[in-house]
């Protein structure tokens, strides 16, 4: 009986895991970029009583055996990395890209990745994101430039008020084996590990990148509805395990109340 409550504060345990990142999930449904977090789970070791396949007295096998549970554990938290949908902001230096893919950005001396494409110029002209960190490789926008076009392979052309071309560069971005193996460090930014492999770069549209789209910036991929939903079914399932916590000790006050 004393197993029991041990198996179901385990499950109060990885509801209340899965409802942190839940909570993160909904906090962060217009952030233009996000990707949405998933709680994986597996069931712990089993104590095994009778094991399956087991001889019995009369030297018959047992088709089954007697195996009990010892509760769960929260194995990884995952990155889902499907595409957002995309909003119009008419801002040349927003961009989406509409597949696989991240922006490459220069965070002090370290290169750190981002599907937020709010972009702007720097004092210099030099193209940054909201924090600073300038794109890589780096391109700088003469002041003279009027006009930014980018299209959809990464190609950047800059002209001036005569219709001159002041600047003609090439947008590259960036993509891992295994996308869901990058840490988040938070901003938006994500870091590669030995789990997410190599990056490769590459021009938009080729190799089986993205393409990109200016003007227009990707939201979280949160949605919403099923968020809530897995919010009610984690609180349900969290009642559930405090109700056989409970019930356990509730049979362990009847047995120690019974009298000889």
């Amino acid at each position: 009986m004393i197993r029991s409550l041990w198996t179901a504060a385990t499950g109060m345990g990885a509801q209340q895991l899965n409802m942190d990142v839940i909570a993160h999930n909904l906090s962060n449904a217009n952030t233009t970029g996000y990707k949405q977090s998933r709680a994986n789970f597996e069931d712990l070791m089993y104590q095994n009583i009778i094991p399956p396949g087991a001889k019995t007295s009369n030297d018959a096998q047992l088709p089954v055996g007697v195996q009990v549970g010892m509760g769960t554990k929260t194995v990884s938290v995952q990155k889902n990395f499907t595409q957002g949908n995309f909003v119009e902001t008419g801002n040349k230096l927003d961009l989406a890209i509409e597949g696989k893919g991240f922006f490459k950005v220069l965070r002090g001396s370290e290169e750190v990745y981002t599907r937020a494409g709010t972009f702007k110029l720097n004092e210099e002209g030099f193209i940054c994101d909201s924090e600073g960190n300038r794109l890589q490789p780096e391109i700088a926008i003469p002041v003279t430039a009027t006009t930014i076009n980018i299209d959809a392979g990464g190609t950047l052309t800059a002209v001036d008020q005569a219709g001159n071309v002041v600047a003609n560069e090439t947008l590259n971005i960036t993509d891992f084996p295994n996308p869901a193996g990058l840490s988040s460090i938070g901003k938006n930014y994500f870091v590669p590990t030995e789990a997410s492999g190599e990056a490769t770069d590459g021009q938009p549209g080729s190799d089986g990148l993205g393409s990109l789209l200016q003007g227009f910036l990707e939201n979280a991929n949160v949605d919403v509805v099923e968020e809530m939903v897995n919010m009610i079914v984690g609180q349900r399932a969290y009642e559930a395990n405090s109700k056989v916590i409970k019930a356990s000790d509730e049979m362990l006050q009847i047995a120690n109340n019974v009298k000889a």
